[in-house]
């Protein structure tokens, strides 16, 4: 249950563009009053002929349920386009009436996709068993290969660099969970990595999934991770760690004070643990007694041992430390999906349940609750907080994310990780409500975790409400992956509030069933918000519920604007270039009205593409179909250069330099090698400078091809460090880095191409970043040295005659995030003035707070808004006078998007 305001950060674009992918949605829904059946019959994929749902089937299905259900598939190619034989049964769930849901995950030569799963719903017994409705997420078209071309170890290297600061690459691990096919499109391979490491201010943990592309390289897709800390293996069981146990009972205070019966297990020896043996499933507590969180990195140590006790009577450090009511708790939850929805555990097989509590991050509480794929963590305890092991929502909701798992599978990214966040506080609040008798009506009902805090009032201290009463059309935060993992909590809300209104609608033990069914046999890894009210109706249908109560259940989804089409009234006043941008790879380079950005069309080819700023038009393909990856491109309006990065005809994996005529030709090689890694490709007439950085030592150089010749290498004093290169017009730009003494030193750099000579360089004790040469100058953006320092944007002249403030480090709008772009007329640049110098939101997480694009002009004054859009706006490139296209994260996908002139004030 991250605080979004805690949450760790991940690269990467919206998880629907990552993957090429471009959900349809259903017909539009009439209102409730014009609409007497809101299920949908048919709804159609996107992007794959396979549909996305089908009901209201009777077909006649005998067998055992799955092959009843691969039979079905195979019988109707036609109305399901799905090749039976890339699917394999991966569970069957039966429900207390009797139905069957088979779960079938789609391969494509041996190869799971992900997000790939089709179901079969079947009601009735032997010959009178019935299909009543099929569906899910099943790729056509997939061609990718599947055999990888880069060596397992470069995948690895590639994962692990994923990690944004080089702090936390020491000691990070890179899990490999194997090859995986990401969708959309033909399909593109990659090897899956969970990597563990501490990039995080503070030492924090962190841990990313990660998708790195098998055949090219490169990072394909990358988000975080739920938890903290987590090693994979499964921790160890009371009963592994101690065989003779008995089942006993006990007594040990709570996080209150007040003493409390707990189930128990008796040793030999006459002592206690905190392990219940009452269910078919063990509930184990751990207590970690302020351990250190990096001590958990591998899963349980083998030194740990559950809570204890030497009698029954358990110590005051189990209450205080949440040990106590982590265990009830856990035992509450069971006992709601068991009596109440018919599962057995988190899994439900009655595997074991496991809850640790009273880890540190460095002596320091830690302020959240997790489950890490095996267990439930709890941090807390301090002055102003309990252990979070005491809300039972939490626990509550921290059990859901593993019967998630073990169901939809909803992956933690995105509108699909929202609507994952959104269903454990559904069931975490329902859980709490119906065990203590809390009315629907009571308004506490809908707060979550505020039982917490030790002092204050339950509404300050609920990290979220489910009554809160968020739409999609008003409140969705359009951000990319790099905050919130896609919005997963900041958007949730919206999802679980429509839910929470079911609630209050129907009998809640109606609506948790309703919910229940929609998540374990209607919902896969890939599902949005529209998918998930589509599975909500459905999953009604089949529980025979009246039309009235199906026409609540679509107004309640109505009321939080959850509908088909609803991201086109969200409102922008950007022209679209391209929508669904497939790639987190993927940045525009524009010049004289010519755009250049690689994966740019939506079908996952890894091609470059390019296309105008001022004409629409289907974008032109300007890479070759050699099957490497085409991107990293630079352009000066008449021609490109990019890197093509992947096996050459050899088969031998390496990294190589291209150019071609935007108005088409032959495509020329200028530079290529194994063993070295280039970047920063630019281009400018017949000039093509990039730089190189050899793999085994480290250093970086500046390469520089004019008129066609052989790249040569330019010099540059020892020990300095290269990046930002900047061309135009016979001039070379640079920031450098380098050590003097005990001190790093910094400087903005300009080269004449003609004379071969430096001619200016300008340092800076700071940090000296992003240069661009615009108007006869070089810009740079520079930062002091200090924790709470505010860049600048920078001008100096190409002689070194002299620096101005474009804009001062003193100005409100000097919170620079990202490398600023100029034309001759204006300079735009990203940033975040909503926020305070911690970087967070002092009026909590809004459109408002996601970095916007500024203009101001070449020669200073007051920045004035690029875009109104409320959205995330990412990777600006500026054209001609005021125009600038970026990548716009705020209808829920990143579009390619432009204006030709600044929208002023918003």
């Amino acid at each position: 249950m991250p605080h979004p305001s805690r949450t760790p950060k991940a690269l990467g674009l919206a998880v629907t563009a990552v993957l090429g992918l471009t959900l349809a949605a259903p017909p539009a829904l009439a209102g409730p009053a014009a609409d007497p059946d809101p299920v949908p019959a048919l709804v159609a994929g996107g992007g794959t002929a396979a549909p996305q749902l089908v009901t209201g089937l009777a077909e006649a299905a005998p067998g055992s349920p799955g092959e009843a259900a691969r039979a079905h598939l195979a019988a109707h190619p036609e109305r399901y386009r799905i090749d039976p034989g890339q699917l394999t049964e991966v569970g069957t769930g039966r429900t207390a009436e009797g139905r069957h849901t088979v779960r079938f995950q789609q391969y494509h030569g041996g190869v799971p996709v992900l997000g790939g799963q089709y179901l079969v719903r079947l009601t009735g017994e032997g010959a009178g068993q019935r299909v009543e409705s099929a569906g899910g997420k099943y790729f056509t078209g997939l061609t990718a290969p599947t055999t990888p071309a880069v060596p397992d170890p470069v995948l690895r290297g590639l994962a692990l660099g994923s990690l944004t600061d080089p702090r936390g690459r020491a000691g990070a691990t890179a899990e490999d969970h194997g090859l995986v096919v990401l969708p959309g499109g033909t399909g593109r391979l990659t090897r899956h990595f969970t990597v563990r490491g501490t990039d995080r201010a503070g030492g924090q943990p962190t841990t990313r999934e990660v998708y790195v592309d098998a055949t090219v390289g490169g990072i394909a897709l990358a988000h975080d991770a739920r938890a903290p800390y987590q090693a994979g293996a499964r921790p160890a069981t009371a009963a592994a760690a101690a065989p003779a146990l008995e089942p006993a009972t006990g007594t040990a205070p709570d996080a209150y004070g007040r003493t409390v019966k707990v189930n128990t297990a008796r040793l030999p020896d006459g002592s206690h643990q905190l392990v219940d043996l009452t269910r078919p499933a063990s509930i184990t507590t751990y207590d970690a007694a302020g351990r250190d969180l990096l001590d958990f990195i591998d899963g349980l140590p083998a030194d740990l041992r559950p809570a204890a006790s030497p009698t029954s009577d358990f110590p005051a450090a189990t209450g205080a430390d949440g040990a106590t009511d982590a265990h009830l708790n856990a035992g509450i939850v069971y006992d709601f999906y068991r009596d109440r929805l018919g599962r057995e555990g988190l899994d439900g097989k009655g595997s074991p349940i496991v809850s640790l509590v009273g880890v540190t991050n460095d002596g320091a509480p830690i302020m959240n609750a997790t489950w890490d794929g095996t267990m439930m963590s709890y941090g807390g305890g301090g002055p102003q907080y309990h252990s979070f092991a005491v809300a039972l929502d939490i626990a509550g909701h921290e059990m859901t994310h593993g019967v998630i798992d073990h169901t939809a599978g909803l992956v933690n990214a995105g509108q699909t990780g929202a609507m994952n966040e959104a269903l454990a506080d559904y069931f975490g609040n329902a859980v709490e409500v119906t065990a203590r008798g809390v009315s629907m009506t009571d308004p506490k009902a809908a707060l979550f975790g505020e039982a917490v805090c030790r002092t204050g009032t339950p509404e300050d201290c609920a990290g979220r409400r489910l009554d809160d009463r968020r739409t999609t059309v008003d409140d969705y935060l359009g951000t990319d992956l790099s905050l919130d993992s896609g919005g997963v909590h900041l958007n949730s809300t919206i999802f679980s509030g429509a839910l929470w209104d079911i609630r209050r609608t129907l009998d809640p033990l109606t609506a948790d069933r309703l919910v229940y069914r929609a998540l374990a046999d209607y919902l896969t890894p890939l599902d949005d918000f529209v998918d998930g009210r589509n599975a909500v109706l459905a999953a009604g249908r089949s529980m025979n519920l009246s039309p009235a109560q199906l026409r609540s259940v679509a107004a309640a989804f109505d009321a939080h604007g959850i509908r088909a089409g609803w991201e086109s009234r969200l409102g922008t006043d950007s022209r679209p270039l391209v929508r669904a941008i497939p790639t987190s790879m993927a940045a525009p380079a524009v010049a004289g009205g010519r755009w250049v950005m690689g994966n740019s069309t939506g079908t996952g080819d890894p091609a470059l593409y390019t296309g105008s700023t001022t004409a629409p038009g289907t974008p032109t393909r300007l890479s070759p179909e050699d099957g490497r990856r085409h991107s990293w491109a630079a352009t000066d309006g008449q021609s490109a250069a990019w890197l093509a990065v992947g096996p050459d005809a050899e088969g031998r994996f390496g990294m190589e330099v291209l150019t071609r005529s935007l108005a088409g030709g032959p495509v020329r090689s200028l530079f290529a090698s194994r063993t070295e890694q280039l970047a920063e490709v630019r281009i400018s007439g017949g000039d093509i400078a990039f730089l190189v950085e050899d793999w085994e030592s480290g250093r970086t150089t500046v390469r520089l091809s004019r008129d066609g010749a052989p790249p040569v290498e330019l010099p540059l004093p020892d020990g300095h460090r290269p990046s930002g290169l900047t061309l135009r017009d016979g001039v070379l730009g640079w920031s450098e880095q380098w050590t003097a003494g005990e001190r790093e030193m910094s400087a903005a750099t300009v080269r004449s191409l003609t004379t071969g000579r430096v001619t200016a360089r300008y340092e800076s004790a700071g940090t000296v970043s992003s240069t661009v040469l615009a108007g006869g100058r070089l810009l740079w953006v520079e930062t002091p040295a200090g924790p709470a320092a505010r860049s600048a944007i920078r001008s100096g002249a190409l002689d070194g005659s002299g620096v101005v403030d474009v804009l001062p480090a003193d100005s409100p709008y000097a919170q620079v995030t990202a490398a600023i772009t100029a034309s001759d007329q204006a300079v735009t640049f990203q940033a975040v003035i909503s926020r305070d110098e911690g970087g967070k939101p002092a009026g909590g997480w809004t459109n408002a707070a996601l970095p916007k694009l500024w203009q101001l002009p070449l020669t200073g004054g007051t920045p004035v808004r690029v875009s109104c859009n409320r959205g995330g706006q990412y990777e600006a490139a500026a054209d001609r006078g005021t125009r600038v296209l970026w990548l716009d994260a705020t209808t829920g996908r990143t579009d390619l998007v432009v204006r030709d002139h600044p929208a002023g004030r918003c």
